[in-house]
């Protein structure tokens, strides 16, 4: 490369520079036009505005009602979790958590009748599945809604 070849370097654009003086030939309303929320100072219009038309939030229906962030939730175990404890022990929300097989309480323990039981344990609960029930009844043990 040699100076010769070298091409003259793009020139910048120089940055507008509103409301200066006569020779700027943008003084008075800085092109911001003459009226309108736009030309006055301080003005920031939101993007969802919508030129006080009722806005999309507001015009789309809001249909329905839904239970569900009411609804009551409980910490679920299967009859084959109960399977670890020896015959005759009284198996109780508190003794689960300390051994870790709930790790929230919610508002309640429900015990469902998933897999096969085989051992004779009371179980105290909050809720109790029917087929859960008559699973542990059949193994001699029983079931207690605390």
């Amino acid at each position: 490369m040699k100076l010769e070849n070298l091409s003259k370097s793009p020139e910048t654009k120089v940055r507008k520079r509103v409301g200066r003086g006569p020779g700027s030939g943008m003084g008075k309303t800085s092109t911001r036009g003459e009226n309108g929320q736009k030309s006055r100072s301080g003005a920031s219009i939101s993007p969802w505005f919508e030129g006080g038309q009722t806005p999309l939030y507001r015009r789309v229906p809001k249909r329905g009602f839904n239970n569900k962030r009411f609804e009551t939730k409980y910490a679920t175990i299967n009859l084959s979790d109960l399977n670890r404890f020896e015959n005759g022990t009284v198996v109780t929300p508190e003794l689960l958590k300390e051994l870790g097989i709930v790790k929230k309480q919610l508002a309640g323990i429900k015990v469902l009748a998933n897999g096969n039981l085989e051992k004779k344990v009371t179980v105290r609960a909050h809720r109790f599945s029917s087929k859960a029930v008559t699973k542990i009844e059949e193994q001699g043990g029983t079931a207690e809604v605390i």
